[in-house]
């Protein structure tokens, strides 16, 4: 189990912690939207002796320059306004498109570069040149209002989302609403994510989250384990032998002894100094005995001899001699 919890914790934080620089960028970045929710950005003055300004395959640069553009609910607006005012703005198929402008001098996109400040906008000369005899009228009239295959169109602005592209390539024509030739277009654009606010607070909740799992698995304190072990009786001095100790019985904890401890005898001293260094009557009692039946072991006394003792006169044995008499000097005798 403890392998498991630190194999677990190391996965959570590879997935928590990216998570959490994922979540912290994508706060930092909707810190710099407008009020509204929109990010916006201008761009370089567009300047062609053209009659428009085409980006060809608008998908396509849209999946190169800003791909989080094109995700679902995402939808972007585009404002153009040239020196006499607002410019036409129109979204077509790129096959109409490209066969309406073959013969009129026109600019494309090719590339619009992210940068601080004004966008970039890099663009490619196309169609006849401007000094060709004919040139904008080779085709006849380019005034774009009125054409059928518009899919969307604006005066001023243009508004489309991620759905409106799919499917065949779209071309995006920014020109004067009258069709004339030398455009000078001011650009602005607004996209709007809805995703933005919801995955910022999704990827910060989960990252935190993951984290903090991840430091209660590889953080928490180990419990001791307890060893058992379950042998053979006949491999129980082999089991001991391998544990280093005498028998089994010392790894478990000891057992206190059942025997009561032998009651304290004192020793009552004897001679002079008897008095001052005898104990208390009190002490000499709780250390004694009162009985012999409550000593630990019997008293052993010696044995007396035995001693027949007869009361009867004359003795039963006459046989046996009488002692001799003592003969006491009498007092103030010189002999004595």
């Amino acid at each position: 189990m403890r392998f498991v919890r630190m194999i677990a914790g190391v996965l959570l934080l590879v997935v928590g912690i990216p998570a959490l620089f994922a979540g912290g960028g994508l706060w930092l970045v909707t810190r710099h939207a407008d009020p509204d929710g929109a990010f916006a950005a201008r761009f370089e003055t567009v300047r062609t002796p053209g009659h428009a300004v085409v980006i060809t395959d608008l998908d396509r640069l849209l999946r190169q320059e800003v791909p989080f553009a094109r995700t679902a609910q995402t939808r972007l607006r585009l404002e153009a306004r040239t020196t006499g005012g607002p410019a036409f703005v129109g979204l077509a198929p790129t096959a109409e498109v490209r066969g309406w402008l073959e013969a009129v001098p026109h600019a494309t996109v090719r590339r619009v570069a992210l940068a601080r400040g004004p966008l970039p906008v890099r663009i490619d000369p196309a169609g006849p040149a401007t000094d060709t005899p004919g040139a904008a009228t080779a085709g006849g009239p380019v005034t774009p209002l009125g054409r059928p295959f518009w899919v969307r169109e604006g005066i001023g602005s243009l508004e489309w989302s991620a759905d409106d592209l799919a499917g065949e390539p779209m071309s995006l024509v920014v020109m004067r609403p009258d069709g004339a030739a030398d455009v000078a277009v001011e650009l602005r654009a607004e996209l709007r994510a809805g995703w933005t606010g919801p995955a910022t607070w999704g990827l910060l909740t989960v990252g935190v989250l993951l984290v903090v799992c991840a430091a209660l698995l590889l953080l928490r304190p180990l419990r001791p384990r307890e060893v058992i072990f379950v042998v053979e009786p006949d491999q129980v001095p082999v089991l001991a032998g391998r544990l280093g100790v005498t028998s089994l019985s010392g790894l478990g904890p000891r057992q206190p002894d059942p025997t009561p401890p032998l009651p304290v005898r004192q020793l009552a001293p004897v001679g002079a100094g008897a008095a001052a260094a005898a104990p208390s009557r009190s002490a000499i009692g709780a250390a004694r005995a009162d009985t012999l039946a409550d000593l630990d072991e019997p008293a052993r006394l010696p044995r007396p001899p035995e001693v027949r003792l007869s009361l009867a006169w004359p003795p039963a044995d006459p046989d046996e001699p009488t002692a001799r008499p003592v003969a006491v000097p009498p007092v103030g005798d010189p002999a004595g």
